[in-house]
Protein backbone atom coordinates (compact mmCIF):
# COMPACT_ATOMS: atom_id res chain seq x y z
CA UNK A 1 0.00 0.00 0.00
CA UNK A 2 1.01 3.47 -1.01
CA UNK A 3 0.14 4.69 2.66
CA UNK A 4 3.04 2.06 4.22
CA UNK A 5 6.68 2.59 2.77
CA UNK A 6 8.23 0.47 4.88
CA UNK A 7 10.14 0.88 8.08
CA UNK A 8 12.97 2.01 7.32
CA UNK A 9 11.14 4.86 5.69
CA UNK A 10 9.19 5.60 8.43
CA UNK A 11 11.98 5.84 10.71
CA UNK A 12 13.76 8.27 8.02
CA UNK A 13 10.79 10.37 8.42
CA UNK A 14 10.48 10.30 12.27
CA UNK A 15 13.99 11.02 12.91
CA UNK A 16 13.89 14.80 12.73
CA UNK A 17 10.45 14.99 14.84
CA UNK A 18 12.00 12.57 17.67
CA UNK A 19 15.20 14.76 17.48
CA UNK A 20 12.94 18.02 17.35
CA UNK A 21 11.04 16.75 20.76
CA UNK A 22 13.74 14.92 23.16
CA UNK A 23 16.07 17.82 22.21
CA UNK A 24 13.97 20.08 23.32
CA UNK A 25 13.79 18.86 26.68
CA UNK A 26 10.09 17.71 26.55
CA UNK A 27 8.80 14.53 28.15
CA UNK A 28 5.64 14.61 26.37
CA UNK A 29 3.35 16.27 23.98
CA UNK A 30 1.75 18.58 26.26
CA UNK A 31 5.21 19.82 27.22
CA UNK A 32 5.28 20.78 23.43
CA UNK A 33 1.81 22.45 23.68
CA UNK A 34 1.44 24.03 27.17
CA UNK A 35 4.25 26.68 27.57
CA UNK A 36 3.69 30.53 27.00
CA UNK A 37 5.24 30.70 23.96
CA UNK A 38 2.19 28.13 22.12
CA UNK A 39 0.17 30.96 23.09
CA UNK A 40 1.76 33.75 21.15
CA UNK A 41 2.29 31.78 17.91
CA UNK A 42 -1.12 30.60 18.06
CA UNK A 43 -2.69 34.04 18.18
CA UNK A 44 -0.01 36.27 16.64
CA UNK A 45 -0.28 38.36 13.27
CA UNK A 46 1.86 37.66 10.25
CA UNK A 47 5.73 37.31 11.71
CA UNK A 48 8.41 39.53 9.78
CA UNK A 49 11.97 38.52 9.60
CA UNK A 50 14.56 38.84 11.99
CA UNK A 51 17.77 39.36 11.94
CA UNK A 52 20.64 36.75 12.53
CA UNK A 53 24.21 37.21 14.13
CA UNK A 54 26.99 35.34 14.42
CA UNK A 55 29.37 36.56 16.92
CA UNK A 56 33.24 34.63 17.05
CA UNK A 57 31.18 31.48 17.12
CA UNK A 58 33.15 28.22 17.91
CA UNK A 59 32.65 24.63 17.82
CA UNK A 60 34.95 22.04 19.06
CA UNK A 61 35.00 18.14 19.90
CA UNK A 62 36.60 16.40 22.09
CA UNK A 63 39.67 14.48 20.38
CA UNK A 64 40.05 16.16 17.30
CA UNK A 65 43.20 18.81 16.83
CA UNK A 66 41.23 21.59 15.01
CA UNK A 67 37.95 23.15 15.70
CA UNK A 68 34.78 22.33 13.03
CA UNK A 69 34.21 26.22 13.56
CA UNK A 70 36.25 28.19 14.52
CA UNK A 71 35.67 32.16 15.11
CA UNK A 72 32.77 32.61 13.01
CA UNK A 73 31.52 36.32 13.21
CA UNK A 74 28.57 37.65 10.73
CA UNK A 75 25.05 39.03 10.42
CA UNK A 76 22.30 38.33 8.15
CA UNK A 77 19.96 41.18 7.62
CA UNK A 78 16.68 41.12 7.83
CA UNK A 79 14.79 39.13 5.18
CA UNK A 80 18.15 38.22 3.70
CA UNK A 81 19.27 35.11 2.29
CA UNK A 82 22.77 34.42 3.34
CA UNK A 83 24.37 31.34 1.99
CA UNK A 84 26.94 29.19 3.45
CA UNK A 85 28.91 27.05 0.92
CA UNK A 86 32.38 25.69 1.10
CA UNK A 87 34.10 22.37 0.37
CA UNK A 88 33.06 19.08 2.39
CA UNK A 89 34.00 19.16 5.97
CA UNK A 90 34.36 23.23 6.00
CA UNK A 91 31.60 23.43 8.72
CA UNK A 92 28.86 24.93 7.24
CA UNK A 93 25.90 22.43 8.29
CA UNK A 94 27.69 22.52 11.69
CA UNK A 95 27.22 26.26 11.92
CA UNK A 96 23.33 26.32 10.72
CA UNK A 97 22.75 23.77 13.33
CA UNK A 98 24.06 25.92 15.77
CA UNK A 99 20.93 28.54 14.77
CA UNK A 100 18.37 26.47 16.54
CA UNK A 101 20.79 24.37 19.12
CA UNK A 102 20.70 20.97 17.72
CA UNK A 103 24.41 21.44 18.28
CA UNK A 104 25.61 23.65 21.22
CA UNK A 105 28.05 25.84 20.43
CA UNK A 106 31.47 25.63 22.32
CA UNK A 107 32.58 29.59 22.82
CA UNK A 108 30.75 32.75 21.24
CA UNK A 109 27.14 33.18 20.58
CA UNK A 110 24.66 33.61 17.96
CA UNK A 111 21.31 36.28 18.23
CA UNK A 112 18.27 36.30 16.94
CA UNK A 113 16.86 40.13 16.82
CA UNK A 114 19.75 40.76 19.43
CA UNK A 115 18.17 38.23 21.67
CA UNK A 116 20.85 35.28 21.96
CA UNK A 117 19.68 31.91 21.19
CA UNK A 118 21.12 30.06 24.61
CA UNK A 119 18.74 33.05 26.26
CA UNK A 120 15.47 31.60 24.25
CA UNK A 121 14.15 27.69 25.69
CA UNK A 122 14.70 25.34 23.25
CA UNK A 123 11.40 24.31 22.41
CA UNK A 124 10.53 27.86 22.18
CA UNK A 125 13.43 28.40 20.10
CA UNK A 126 12.30 25.99 17.29
CA UNK A 127 8.65 26.53 16.76
CA UNK A 128 10.04 30.20 15.99
CA UNK A 129 12.40 28.67 13.38
CA UNK A 130 11.35 26.58 10.09
CA UNK A 131 13.79 23.41 9.11
CA UNK A 132 14.28 22.14 5.53
CA UNK A 133 16.82 19.63 4.74
CA UNK A 134 17.54 17.79 1.95
CA UNK A 135 15.41 14.01 3.14
CA UNK A 136 12.45 16.57 3.24
CA UNK A 137 11.13 14.28 6.11
CA UNK A 138 7.14 13.81 5.16
CA UNK A 139 5.94 11.02 7.04
CA UNK A 140 4.95 8.61 4.74
CA UNK A 141 1.74 7.28 6.54
CA UNK A 142 0.45 10.61 7.24
CA UNK A 143 -1.40 12.98 4.80
CA UNK A 144 -0.30 16.41 3.08
CA UNK A 145 -2.26 17.93 5.67
CA UNK A 146 -1.26 16.46 8.92
CA UNK A 147 2.33 17.06 8.05
CA UNK A 148 2.19 20.33 7.20
CA UNK A 149 -0.38 20.83 10.69
CA UNK A 150 2.84 18.55 12.91
CA UNK A 151 3.75 21.70 14.75
CA UNK A 152 0.72 23.49 14.42
CA UNK A 153 -0.87 20.80 16.45
CA UNK A 154 1.59 20.96 19.36
CA UNK A 155 1.19 24.58 19.44
CA UNK A 156 -2.83 23.48 20.11
CA UNK A 157 -4.26 25.41 16.87
CA UNK A 158 -7.38 23.58 16.01
CA UNK A 159 -8.42 21.43 12.94
CA UNK A 160 -10.22 24.33 11.62
CA UNK A 161 -6.83 26.50 11.66
CA UNK A 162 -4.67 23.81 10.91
CA UNK A 163 -6.52 23.04 7.50
CA UNK A 164 -7.13 26.65 6.51
CA UNK A 165 -3.33 27.06 7.02
CA UNK A 166 -2.47 24.37 5.01
CA UNK A 167 -4.29 24.80 1.80
CA UNK A 168 -2.98 28.27 2.35
CA UNK A 169 0.46 27.07 2.12
CA UNK A 170 -0.44 24.59 -0.59
CA UNK A 171 -1.00 27.64 -3.02
CA UNK A 172 1.53 29.13 -1.76
CA UNK A 173 4.11 26.47 -3.37
CA UNK A 174 1.81 25.82 -6.37
CA UNK A 175 -0.08 22.88 -5.18
CA UNK A 176 -3.13 24.29 -4.63
CA UNK A 177 -5.88 21.72 -4.84
CA UNK A 178 -7.99 20.60 -1.47
CA UNK A 179 -7.55 16.95 -2.86
CA UNK A 180 -3.71 17.17 -1.99
CA UNK A 181 -4.64 17.88 1.63
CA UNK A 182 -6.18 13.92 1.60
CA UNK A 183 -3.32 12.86 -0.53
CA UNK A 184 -0.39 11.05 1.02
CA UNK A 185 3.60 11.97 0.40
CA UNK A 186 4.58 8.63 -1.67
CA UNK A 187 1.49 9.92 -4.36
CA UNK A 188 3.58 13.18 -5.14
CA UNK A 189 7.23 13.61 -7.08
CA UNK A 190 9.72 14.64 -5.17
CA UNK A 191 10.02 18.07 -6.63
CA UNK A 192 6.24 18.57 -5.05
CA UNK A 193 7.29 16.48 -1.75
CA UNK A 194 10.26 18.92 -1.61
CA UNK A 195 7.33 22.18 -1.97
CA UNK A 196 5.23 20.23 0.95
CA UNK A 197 8.49 20.02 3.42
CA UNK A 198 8.54 23.87 2.72
CA UNK A 199 4.87 24.65 3.38
CA UNK A 200 5.65 21.97 6.74
CA UNK A 201 8.47 25.06 7.64
CA UNK A 202 6.17 27.89 6.97
CA UNK A 203 3.25 26.30 9.01
CA UNK A 204 3.30 28.78 12.06
CA UNK A 205 5.06 31.50 10.02
CA UNK A 206 8.10 31.35 11.65
CA UNK A 207 11.00 34.39 10.88
CA UNK A 208 13.68 32.53 10.21
CA UNK A 209 14.38 29.69 8.19
CA UNK A 210 17.38 27.16 7.79
CA UNK A 211 17.66 25.42 4.52
CA UNK A 212 20.13 22.82 4.01
CA UNK A 213 20.76 21.65 0.61
CA UNK A 214 16.92 21.75 -0.27
CA UNK A 215 17.21 21.03 -3.76
CA UNK A 216 19.92 18.82 -3.65
CA UNK A 217 18.22 15.64 -4.53
CA UNK A 218 16.32 16.52 -7.17
CA UNK A 219 17.19 16.56 -10.94
CA UNK A 220 18.44 19.94 -12.45
CA UNK A 221 14.95 20.50 -14.24
CA UNK A 222 13.14 20.51 -11.06
CA UNK A 223 15.78 22.12 -9.18
CA UNK A 224 15.24 25.11 -11.03
CA UNK A 225 12.14 25.67 -11.24
CA UNK A 226 12.06 25.21 -7.29
CA UNK A 227 14.73 27.54 -7.00
CA UNK A 228 12.93 30.43 -9.38
CA UNK A 229 9.12 29.52 -7.51
CA UNK A 230 10.63 29.49 -3.49
CA UNK A 231 12.79 32.81 -4.63
CA UNK A 232 9.30 34.42 -6.11
CA UNK A 233 7.70 32.91 -2.62
CA UNK A 234 10.75 34.78 -0.54
CA UNK A 235 9.56 38.09 -2.71
CA UNK A 236 6.31 37.87 -1.27
CA UNK A 237 6.94 36.08 2.29
CA UNK A 238 9.88 37.95 3.22
CA UNK A 239 12.16 35.74 6.08
CA UNK A 240 15.33 35.74 7.33
CA UNK A 241 17.35 32.62 5.74
CA UNK A 242 20.42 30.47 6.21
CA UNK A 243 20.78 28.22 2.94
CA UNK A 244 23.34 25.36 2.99
CA UNK A 245 24.85 24.23 -0.43
CA UNK A 246 27.59 22.92 -1.85
CA UNK A 247 26.72 24.34 -5.41
CA UNK A 248 28.20 27.87 -6.13
CA UNK A 249 25.55 28.03 -8.97
CA UNK A 250 22.82 27.67 -6.81
CA UNK A 251 24.65 29.97 -4.43
CA UNK A 252 24.90 32.76 -6.48
CA UNK A 253 21.12 32.31 -8.05
CA UNK A 254 19.71 32.06 -4.20
CA UNK A 255 21.85 34.21 -1.99
CA UNK A 256 21.21 38.12 -1.32
CA UNK A 257 25.13 37.31 0.47
CA UNK A 258 27.62 34.09 0.08
CA UNK A 259 29.62 33.29 2.68
CA UNK A 260 32.54 31.00 1.73
CA UNK A 261 33.92 29.10 4.41
CA UNK A 262 37.41 26.59 5.15
CA UNK A 263 38.43 24.40 7.58
CA UNK A 264 35.69 25.90 9.86
CA UNK A 265 36.74 29.51 9.31
CA UNK A 266 34.92 32.64 7.32
CA UNK A 267 37.11 33.28 3.97
CA UNK A 268 34.88 35.92 2.68
CA UNK A 269 31.27 37.30 2.69
CA UNK A 270 29.59 39.56 -0.05
CA UNK A 271 26.92 39.86 -2.29
CA UNK A 272 27.06 37.83 -5.26
CA UNK A 273 28.21 40.09 -7.43
CA UNK A 274 30.98 41.60 -5.66
CA UNK A 275 32.35 37.77 -4.43
CA UNK A 276 32.86 37.03 -8.42
CA UNK A 277 34.23 40.78 -9.45
CA UNK A 278 36.57 40.83 -5.97
CA UNK A 279 37.53 37.56 -4.66
CA UNK A 280 39.61 38.26 -0.91
CA UNK A 281 42.15 35.08 -2.36
CA UNK A 282 42.82 32.93 -4.16
CA UNK A 283 41.46 30.11 -2.51
CA UNK A 284 37.49 31.72 -3.08
CA UNK A 285 38.60 32.47 -6.95
CA UNK A 286 39.50 29.00 -7.68
CA UNK A 287 36.43 28.08 -6.21
CA UNK A 288 34.06 30.76 -7.69
CA UNK A 289 35.52 29.04 -11.05
CA UNK A 290 37.63 30.30 -13.85
CA UNK A 291 34.25 31.22 -15.53
CA UNK A 292 33.36 33.95 -12.80
CA UNK A 293 33.36 36.81 -15.13
CA UNK A 294 30.17 34.97 -17.15
CA UNK A 295 28.84 33.42 -13.42
CA UNK A 296 28.03 37.49 -12.86
CA UNK A 297 26.01 37.90 -15.93
CA UNK A 298 23.13 35.72 -13.56
CA UNK A 299 23.42 38.17 -10.80
CA UNK A 300 21.37 41.01 -13.59
CA UNK A 301 18.85 41.30 -15.27
CA UNK A 302 17.54 43.11 -17.95
CA UNK A 303 15.57 45.60 -16.00
CA UNK A 304 19.07 46.42 -13.99
CA UNK A 305 20.31 48.16 -16.95
CA UNK A 306 19.20 51.77 -18.72
CA UNK A 307 17.47 50.29 -22.01
CA UNK A 308 18.17 51.86 -25.36
CA UNK A 309 15.01 52.60 -27.57
CA UNK A 310 13.47 50.05 -29.35
CA UNK A 311 13.56 50.50 -32.97
CA UNK A 312 11.51 47.98 -34.53
CA UNK A 313 12.56 45.10 -36.79
CA UNK A 314 12.66 41.44 -36.12
CA UNK A 315 14.97 40.69 -32.55
CA UNK A 316 14.84 38.49 -30.14
CA UNK A 317 12.85 39.08 -26.95
CA UNK A 318 12.31 38.16 -23.23
CA UNK A 319 10.85 40.03 -20.01
CA UNK A 320 12.86 42.79 -17.45
CA UNK A 321 13.79 39.65 -14.73
CA UNK A 322 15.34 38.15 -17.36
CA UNK A 323 19.14 37.23 -16.16
CA UNK A 324 21.76 38.88 -18.72
CA UNK A 325 23.46 35.10 -19.20
CA UNK A 326 20.00 34.48 -21.10
CA UNK A 327 19.60 37.58 -22.76
CA UNK A 328 22.87 36.68 -24.16
CA UNK A 329 21.94 33.36 -25.05
CA UNK A 330 19.34 34.03 -26.70
CA UNK A 331 21.30 37.07 -28.84
CA UNK A 332 24.18 34.01 -29.73
CA UNK A 333 21.30 32.35 -30.69
CA UNK A 334 19.39 34.02 -32.91
CA UNK A 335 22.69 35.76 -34.56
CA UNK A 336 22.02 39.39 -33.02
CA UNK A 337 23.43 41.93 -31.47
CA UNK A 338 20.58 43.57 -29.37
CA UNK A 339 17.22 42.25 -27.62
CA UNK A 340 13.86 43.80 -27.59
CA UNK A 341 12.32 44.21 -23.67
CA UNK A 342 8.93 43.19 -23.25
CA UNK A 343 7.08 45.04 -20.61
CA UNK A 344 4.07 43.22 -18.55
CA UNK A 345 1.15 43.88 -21.32
CA UNK A 346 4.24 42.08 -23.56
CA UNK A 347 4.96 44.95 -26.14
CA UNK A 348 9.23 46.10 -26.44
CA UNK A 349 9.63 48.74 -23.89
CA UNK A 350 13.14 48.78 -25.25
CA UNK A 351 16.29 46.99 -26.04
CA UNK A 352 19.80 46.08 -24.85
CA UNK A 353 23.34 45.80 -26.83
CA UNK A 354 25.35 43.21 -26.48
CA UNK A 355 27.87 46.29 -25.58
CA UNK A 356 25.56 47.09 -22.52
CA UNK A 357 26.00 43.32 -21.34
CA UNK A 358 29.54 43.15 -22.41
CA UNK A 359 30.61 46.39 -20.12
CA UNK A 360 28.82 45.11 -17.14
CA UNK A 361 31.86 42.60 -16.97
CA UNK A 362 34.20 44.75 -15.60
CA UNK A 363 36.57 44.22 -12.45
CA UNK A 364 34.68 46.74 -9.95
CA UNK A 365 31.37 45.93 -8.23
CA UNK A 366 28.14 47.67 -9.70
CA UNK A 367 25.01 48.33 -8.21
CA UNK A 368 21.81 47.79 -9.92
CA UNK A 369 20.68 50.96 -11.77
CA UNK A 370 17.47 52.45 -9.66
Amino acid sequence: MMRYRGLADTFVAYGFLIEFVLSAGCTNWSDMASSEGTQVAAGRPATTAAPIAFVNVSKRYPGRPQAAVGNLSFEVPSGEICVLIGPSGCGKTTALKMVNRLIPMTDGDITIDGRSVNAIEVSQLRRGIGYVFQQIGLFPHMTVEDNIGTVPRLLGWSKARIRERALELLHLVGLGSEDDLRRYPGEFSGGQQQRIGVARAMAVDPPIMLMDEPFGAIDPITRDRLQDDFLRLHRQVRKTIIFVTHDIDEAIKMGDRIAIMRDGRLVQIDTPDNLLAAPANEFVADFVGADRGLKRLRVWTLNDLELDPYSGGALPSATAATSLRDALSLMLSAGATRVAVLGQDGTATGSVSLEAIAAMLGPEPRAPAP
